[in-house]
């Protein structure tokens, strides 16, 4: 039948306009349309260059151009995450931080007698038995059945061992026996040599109480450090057991531990300083804690214009087996921070004038993607049990608390705790030693965990100490300063002070010069776009537009004309396989398709008489024939009556 005119439009249009995008029957075909058709001139030249020599030019200089913007957009993409370090220094008022005084002593000696006198007793005893001295007494040593005698629980649980030749035969020295010692050993002293005896050595054995073949053997090089660590084991397993309203009575008090205060040149006194309990420090005091929601400030350098302080340290009531040095110790720190004092603390000299000066820094870095740093720690999987800002020292504290209770089923003492977690000891949990140094090996070689989860903070404030010291008092204002200072303190103590008791404490500004460093992106979005821009016009002649044309051209259309392509060999399998069981040929089907009703020939060019008489016929339908011609059409009429004036004269001519 005759073809709509809308669709002879269509089959026009689509003779005359070359094949374009998925309508293209292959791959190699887009691609040649592409390189006509594309603005990127290199694609252009490979297909319209002559010779092969030229051709191969193009390709090479296409491909390497395509390889240059490759890397110089990766570099791009690289210097966009990263960041440039910005320092601005300004002079003004600073704010004070916070001054955290420790005793280095935690616990008046003589008020934990009832406490610790079994412990002390037992203390004595060995180093009596282990060294041949004691107090007021000749070196004698104790008979083993003398110390078997009065009875010994601290060594019985945790049993003080010599080793012999660096070997595992050791002698216990309660018993006096030989025995071989099973488990891995950890030298605690790694750091000294022992070029002495090898005798010299001394360490303890921790075992699993539910395991007893799981033992660790820890050794000292020096004894002094053996007794020490062992003491310090039962120490702790005795002060977890005591309430933290008792043990805040028995450490000192405010008027215990202050003398004298001045800051900015005006006088303070104890109101001006927050109690702060640490378990290893017991009672510290806080300078300018902000807790009453006022911070001080200071709008002069110098050390007259920061804190001064003369602290009583009253030696004689130390604890002689559980500190070894005199003196204080101190940590500054911000109002939002936790003072470790443990971790980080300076230590302040007895019968000398101690002056800190102080830097002020606030850094401040980028989070994700240009560092792994966390902004407040709400991001990391820790709780924090400190209840101050996030740290990197709090994560790392805490995550190690909640490996121990996991593991070990109680706290350790030195951290706070845990929601329903109670401190160690070991009536409660008789295997919290062992597990605990096995856990802390782990922790210290990263095994934990720990070190992978915490991150830094992104913002800190940080305060550059430089100590200087002096002797103090000086030797002609001794006498009537420590009468003073004597009669100040009269009230409580009913002896003249001695500068061994004293330490004199100054922490100032050197200068009010507040260092900010700050990170600030290296490029902004418009920089990075623009800089593409750059690379893809100078090396392909390129645009926004000549990118989403590689995208469609390389990836849609390419993907349409694969799936097409598939999509018809399943159509023709499937035509073959329902063909073979009708009996009937595919031929047959395909025959019907061709000739002058076939409507792949209305896209093409038409047939011409000779191939139109080569297509084979229909077998269904007949093929519609041509009518005969109307003889009467063909003769011919004269279109004009008259003849022409001007035909007429050439007529007669």
């Amino acid at each position: 039948g005759a073809m709509a005119p809308g669709k002879k439009i269509t089959a026009r249009i689509k003779r005359t306009l070359p094949v374009k995008g998925p309508q293209a029957p292959t791959l190699s075909e887009l691609m040649r349309w592409y390189c006509l058709n594309t603005n990127t001139h290199g694609c252009r030249r490979i297909v319209v260059s002559r010779g092969r020599l030229r051709r191969f030019i193009w390709i090479l200089l296409t491909l390497s151009a395509v390889g240059l913007i490759l890397w110089q957009c990766a570099e791009l993409l690289m210097n966009y995450y990263s960041a440039s370090v910005s320092v601005t220094v300004q002079f003004q008022k600073l704010p004070f931080p916070a001054v955290t005084i420790c005793n280095i002593n935690p616990y008046k000696y003589s008020s934990m007698t009832d406490y610790l006198s079994e412990l002390d007793k037992e203390t004595k005893k060995a180093l009596e038995t282990f060294y041949g001295f004691s107090e007021g007494k000749s070196k004698v040593r104790r008979s083993v059945d003398e110390w078997n005698s009065t009875g010994s629980d601290f060594f019985k649980q945790i049993p003080l061992l010599k080793f012999e030749d660096f070997s595992k035969t050791a002698t216990d020295l309660r018993s006096g026996q030989k025995r071989k010692i099973e488990g891995s050993v950890f030298h605690k002293d790694s750091s000294i040599v022992n070029s002495g005896d090898s005798n010299d050595i001394i360490g303890f054995q921790l075992c699993d109480a539910n395991n007893g073949s799981e033992c660790a053997l820890y050794t000292f090089s020096s004894g002094v450090n053996a007794i020490q660590e062992w003491y310090k084991l039962h120490y702790m397993n005795i002060m977890a057991q005591i309430p933290l309203e008792t043990k805040e009575k028995l450490s000192y008090s405010a008027d215990d531990l202050l003398l004298t205060c001045f800051f900015d040149g005006l006088s303070c006194d104890k109101r001006h300083f927050t109690l702060f309990h640490h378990p290893l420090h017991g009672n510290c005091y806080t300078f300018n804690s902000g807790e009453n929601g006022t911070i001080l400030s200071t709008s002069t350098g110098g050390s007259e214009y920061g804190l001064q302080v003369v602290l009583y340290i009253d030696e004689a009531d130390y604890n002689p087996f559980l500190v070894t040095s005199t003196g204080a110790k101190i940590i500054v720190h911000d109002q939002n921070e936790y003072p470790f004092i443990e971790d980080i603390g300076t230590e302040i000299e007895t019968a000398a004038a101690t002056s800190i000066g102080m830097h002020f820094t606030r850094s401040r870095k980028l989070s994700k993607p240009y560092s792994d740093c966390t902004e407040t720690g709400a991001d990391i999987p820790v709780e924090n049990l400190y209840n101050k800002s996030y740290s990197l020292q709090i994560c790392l504290h805490s995550c190690f608390q909640k490996a121990m209770v996991d593991s070990c089923g109680c706290a350790q003492y030195a951290q706070p705790l845990p929601a329903g977690a109670e401190y160690c000891n070991y009536k409660k949990n008789p295997n919290w030693m062992y597990c605990y140094y096995r856990l802390h090996e782990k922790f210290v070689k990263e095994q934990l965990g720990c070190q992978q989860i915490c991150k830094d903070a992104c913002s800190f404030k940080e305060w550059a100490l430089t100590t200087s010291i002096a002797q103090w008092p000086s030797t002609v204002s001794e006498d009537w300063m420590l009468r003073v200072l004597s009669w100040d303190k009269g009230q409580k103590i009913n002896k003249k002070l001695n500068k061994t008791d004293l330490a004199n404490l100054m922490v100032f500004y050197k200068d009010l010069n507040e260092r900010f460093i700050s990170e600030n992106p290296a490029n902004t979005l418009v920089i990075l776009l623009s800089n593409f821009g750059g690379q893809l016009g100078l090396w392909m002649s390129c645009s926004v537009v000549c990118v989403i044309e590689i995208i469609e051209v390389f990836f849609i259309d390419s993907l349409f004309i694969v799936m097409r392509r598939q999509w018809q060999k399943a159509k023709k399998w499937w035509n073959d396989r329902k063909g073979d069981r009708s009996g009937k040929t595919q031929q047959g089907s395909d025959l019907e398709r061709q000739g002058h009703d076939n409507p792949v020939c209305i896209d093409e060019d038409l047939p011409t008489f000779n191939t139109a008489l080569r297509l084979p016929l229909p077998q269904d339908n007949p093929l519609p024939r041509t009518p005969p011609p109307n003889y009467s059409t063909l003769r011919l009429e004269t279109a004009f009556t008259e003849q022409l004036p001007d035909t007429l004269e050439v007529g007669q001519h």
